[in-house]
């Protein structure tokens, strides 16, 4: 192995490299002498920072000028968060490896943080007033996120919330909650804990309150669907991952959803018994059609497709369809309807 190199094709954001990182500490351990380097590459979701993510489409901003290098040849690999990977690759690229998954809930985060509440001179971002909790939130708070998924069970549940679009790097963004731009803001569990910035988290948000987003939490390993680098990664794959994400994609796929919609899903094994739980929400969350659905690991997809299927009978063709004909980067009309959980 001493002559091979490796080249991961990455974003430059702290969080993306953390990850390429992780995976080249990875591939040095198991195959000492081998050289890996990173090829850092700028993405269209990097680019544009001042539009809502839903209102750009959301579907490979994150990924699509890596996969570019990798058909040049420019990258071996490319290390992706999960959630930012759409279901349909380019043809010769295919998912590989999903990795062992973090934490897969949403963080909560105030301008009180666990460090920043012990700090006696209430430093930037120990507000006293700050809410402990999800539920203490003020009347018309106003909370930051870039995801019509976590906005819609939000506002599902404290339809008063005041939803302002967040977008930028997780350092930016919890710079601009420090700021007082928001009274809270709603980041994924795991980023946040893999830059080590888990006492800034006031809380971790349920499942009930905040269903996940599909691949939430797990890194992925795309390659070319040719050549050894197949078997060199192979090892760096979590079955039990792989199994769950793969049933969340199928579910995904079936919905015809990008990773900018108000879709959810989340699987776990559960004594060998694959659970999965999906969801379709209207944008302002008046409407909130959930399932769930249990079946054998081996059959996660088609586990995916059949919650999709549950989810679709009950009108979730409807929202979604409303969805992509509206512009909701300033704000959605209403979706009349009975709420359905």
């Amino acid at each position: 192995m001493k002559n091979r190199k490796i080249i991961i094709g990455t974003r430059a954001s702290k969080l993306a490299l953390w990850q390429a990182e992780w995976v080249k500490s990875e591939l040095e351990r198991l195959y000492p002498g081998i050289k890996v380097e990173l090829n850092k590459i700028k993405t269209t979701g990097d680019k544009i920072l001042d539009v809502p993510l839903a209102k750009v489409g959301g579907k490979g901003l994150f990924v699509k000028e890596i996969e570019e290098a990798m058909l040049r040849g420019e990258a071996d690999i490319a290390v992706h968060s999960m959630k930012d990977v759409p279901t349909d690759l380019p043809e010769g690229l295919h998912l590989a490896v999903i990795c062992k998954r973090e934490d897969p809930r949403d963080a909560f985060i105030t301008g009180r943080g666990e460090a920043a509440s012990r700090a006696a001179d209430a430093t930037v971002g120990a507000h006293l007033d700050a809410p402990t909790n999800f539920n203490n939130l003020k009347q018309g708070a106003v909370i930051g996120t870039s995801s019509l998924r976590r906005s819609c069970q939000l506002l599902h549940i404290r339809p008063d919330l005041k939803i302002e679009q967040l977008r930028g790097n997780l350092d930016t963004r919890i710079r601009k909650l420090d700021e007082g731009q928001f009274d809270a803001i709603i980041l994924a569990a795991a980023g946040v804990k893999r830059l080590g910035w888990s006492e800034r988290i006031t809380e971790i948000l349920s499942t009930e309150t905040s269903l996940p987003a599909i691949g939430q939490g797990a890194i992925g390993i795309e390659c070319r669907t040719a050549g050894d680098i197949n078997d060199l990664i192979a090892p760096l794959n979590d079955p039990e991952t792989s199994t769950c994400v793969r049933a969340e994609r199928a579910f995904l796929k079936k919905l015809e959803g990008g990773c900018q919609v108000p879709i959810a899903a989340y699987a776990r094994l559960e004594d060998k018994i694959l659970v999965m739980e999906g969801l379709v929400g209207s944008v302002v969350g008046d409407i909130i059609i959930k399932e769930k659905i249990e079946g054998t690991p081996s059959d996660a997809e088609a586990l995916g497709l059949a919650l999709a299927e549950r989810l679709l009978s009950r009108g979730a063709k409807k929202i979604l369809d409303e969805v992509y004909a509206r512009d909701y980067g300033n704000g959605a009309p209403k979706i009349k309807g009975d709420i359905a959980s």
